[in-house]
């Protein structure tokens, strides 16, 4: 049975996006999930390809309708996974990647578990991830030190992934991450 559905989750400054950047540049077949959220679009943000940009009101609605996958308030702010989506992903045989916290990742390990696969990328150390995160220039210090204790709650969920990838090089952590995908559609990865 194919893994439609791959989730990627790290710790805030571990570089999962960029490294799923670099996974869709190399798999053109892999369709990126498209989140709902309250937040506000920044400037460079298209709804229906950056995130579905929704009211309070319509996120409420959403949740009361069971038709997310997976959501969290984080810091104020709803993010969502709608079944739908995912669903038509597994009916059209199709790979979707999604970006999620780990918590929303295990939901969706336990929504799909014949359909998923879960990966954890991990900075190489904590100090490594308090660097990354200054270096980036957009969080004040308080923000930071948040960000770092919500590592210290994430690395809880470590164990429960299929897969462990350590991010201390961009362009080997990349590799290895498209090697893994790869090994998935193969059905060489350890029988999945």
């Amino acid at each position: 049975m194919i893994k439609n559905l791959i989730t990627i989750s790290a710790p805030s400054g571990s570089g999962k996006t960029t490294l799923c950047k670099m996974l869709q540049d190399e798999r053109s077949d892999i369709s990126w999930s498209v989140s709902c959220t309250t937040r506000e679009p920044r400037s460079n943000e298209i709804d229906g390809i950056d995130y579905y940009f929704n009211s309070r009101d319509q996120f409420m609605k959403s949740i009361a309708d069971d038709a997310f996958a997976e959501w969290e308030d984080v810091h104020g702010q709803y993010y969502g996974t709608l079944k739908l989506n995912l669903d038509t992903a597994i009916a059209n045989n199709t790979i979707l990647l999604l970006e999620l916290d780990v918590k929303g990742s295990m939901s969706i390990v336990q929504l799909y578990p014949e359909q998923s696969f879960s990966i954890f990328i991990l900075p190489p150390s904590i100090e490594h991830l308090r660097h990354r995160l200054r270096n980036r220039g957009t969080d004040t210090e308080s923000r930071i030190n948040e960000r770092l204790k919500r590592f210290e709650r994430e690395m809880e969920y470590k164990s429960k992934f299929d897969y462990v990838l350590i991010n201390e090089d961009l362009e080997v952590a990349s590799r290895e991450l498209i090697e893994v995908v790869n090994g998935l559609k193969e059905g060489v990865l350890n029988g999945y």
